[in-house]
């Protein structure tokens, strides 16, 4: 990132010539805010340049330099000066989302209104990354705020069975949130170990609607284990309808509710993660219902079926569905002091469009880790800009406690930084080291730089200002960077819990 991305309360905002932005649920109008420089000319060509900055995709050869010229950058700034009471927090998660299946991030094929203003509204984050490249890692890094291989459960990449999950007994954003006050609900998919040993509450949620497992067919909400997966608390709750319509209705509610006490919801959906079902595809849904009861392995992962164009028909499912409950939102007179969240908990599985990333889920190259991240809260920050700052999902745990005014538990330290003094006062983010660990692979980033050891066990070193994709290594040009980086990620590691029956990468 350039260094002046570093001091974003001495950055000068661009003129503010767009119209105010129309309530989210409401058709799409209006101009929008272009990516920042760098990511424009990293991230997208020409094509996909047009559809991120909401030109239609098919002007983008004819216009491009236009487009470029007109929509400039308005790099990240903070507000300083403005007050306001604890937010409400709406913490929204796709599932298996890639880094550029928003327009907003470059998707030309992918149409995403209402995800893309929300974007415009807030702050867009370039260089944000989840907590691990596959699900349960990832929510347990949320959730705790602490690297996934602090915890037991955490090394499950990803959980796939009764054996462990988030201890009860371990703080939890939730019950911190809770204890300060707050009104807790995850509505959506929990993937923290199954009962009845584990779920949301009983890990500080007052309320939970949902599914405990990783995945589930989308109509009989049968998940991978064969069980039937849909719980209110924690007993079995009967709705056969598509889950990504439940659990939409079931959020705008929450939201429209009259609340006594500020809130925290993490609403997860499971799309667009497979199975590659839309809302209509009932007798695919019934095909693989079958296949699921007859005990065929893996059909609920349905590697025959889906394609680009089922995937853009759910990714543009997720996006209407986060608008209908950002519309409920604004109905409610409570969007002012909300801060929403919108990001997801891995890179891009089979389908996604990760351009110009390497790499998708289960692997620490940029596509399995790098995810869209979008933050707004109207009252506190002003909308239509990017930031190019690293952040990782343990940032956000930290942020959201301090925002909350919760404190975490002196014997589980967080591992990410919070955020608050950056977003809302201006202050410099520190150099820091970002960490991951999966079987096999590691990853640290350190400013531009990025440490990685994948499955080939040969250090790599890459530059990600100029160098996104990852094909550039700098290793042997640079030997002491390497071993430094490697010694800060092996100082990081010595400090997790070893893999089970396995050698640490």
């Amino acid at each position: 990132m350039p260094s002046s991305s570093r001091t974003p309360a001495s950055r000068t905002p661009a003129s503010r010539t767009e119209p105010a932005a129309s309530p989210a649920g409401e058709a799409e109008g209006g101009s929008r805010r272009s990516l920042s420089r760098r990511a424009f000319h990293t991230a997208v060509g020409a094509g996909t340049a047009a559809a991120a900055v909401g030109l239609p995709a098919a002007a983008a050869t004819a216009d491009s330099a236009g487009a470029a010229a007109e929509h400039r950058e308005r790099p990240f700034r903070a507000a300083p000066g403005r007050h306001s009471r604890r937010p409400n927090i709406l913490f929204i998660l796709g599932d298996d989302l890639g880094w550029a299946d928003l327009s907003s991030y470059g998707a030309p094929h992918i149409h995403t209104p209402n995800l893309d203003r929300l974007a415009r509204q807030g702050v867009r984050f370039t260089d944000a990354y989840s907590g691990s490249a596959t699900c349960s890692p990832t929510r347990f890094s949320l959730y705790t705020g602490r690297y996934p291989g602090r915890t037991k459960g955490g090394l499950a990449e990803p959980i796939a069975d009764r054996t462990v999950g988030l201890e009860p007994t371990h703080p939890t954003l939730a019950s911190l949130l809770r204890d300060a006050g707050y009104a807790t609900a995850l509505i959506g998919k929990w993937h923290c170990g199954y009962l009845p040993d584990y779920s949301p509450t009983k890990s500080g949620y007052d309320e939970f609607f949902g599914n405990l497992g990783g995945a589930l067919e989308y109509y009989s909400k049968l998940g991978l284990l064969g069980e039937y997966d849909l719980y209110e608390g924690d007993a079995e709750y009967k709705d056969l309808r598509y889950y990504t319509r439940v659990l939409t209705e079931r959020a705008s509610e929450y939201v429209s509710r009259e609340h006594e006490r500020p809130w925290l919801l993490n609403l997860n959906f499971t799309t667009p993660h497979w199975p590659w079902i839309a809302e209509g595809d009932e007798e695919e849904s019934a095909e693989i219902t079958r296949r699921i009861r007859a005990g065929v392995k893996g059909a609920l992962n349905h590697r025959d079926g889906g394609s680009v164009e089922k995937y853009r028909e759910m990714v543009e499912d997720l996006d209407r569905s986060v608008g209908k409950v950002l519309a409920a939102l604004h109905r409610s007179g409570q969007e002012e002091n909300t801060l929403v969240f919108f990001g997801s908990d891995n890179g891009g599985e089979r389908f996604s469009y990760n351009w110009p990333l390497t790499g998708g889920k289960f692997g620490l190259q940029e596509g399995g880790i790098r995810v869209p991240s979008v933050v707004r809260w109207p009252a506190r920050l002003d909308g239509g800009q990017v930031s190019e700052e690293p952040v990782f999902t343990p940032d956000w745990t930290a942020t959201l406690l301090e925002l909350g005014g919760a404190r975490p538990h002196p014997a589980y330290p967080l591992d990410g930084s919070s955020l608050a003094g950056y977003l809302l006062r201006g202050e410099e983010l520190a150099e820091r080291e970002l960490f991951w660990r999966v079987r096999g692979e590691r990853a640290l980033r350190r400013g531009k730089w990025k440490y990685y050891r994948g499955q080939d066990g040969k250090d790599h070193l890459y530059d990600l200002h100029a160098d996104a994709r990852e094909q550039a290594d700098r290793a042997a040009a640079e030997p002491e960077l390497v071993k430094e980086l490697r010694q800060a990620w092996e100082r990081i590691d010595k400090r997790l819990l070893p893999y089970p029956d396995a050698k640490k990468s």
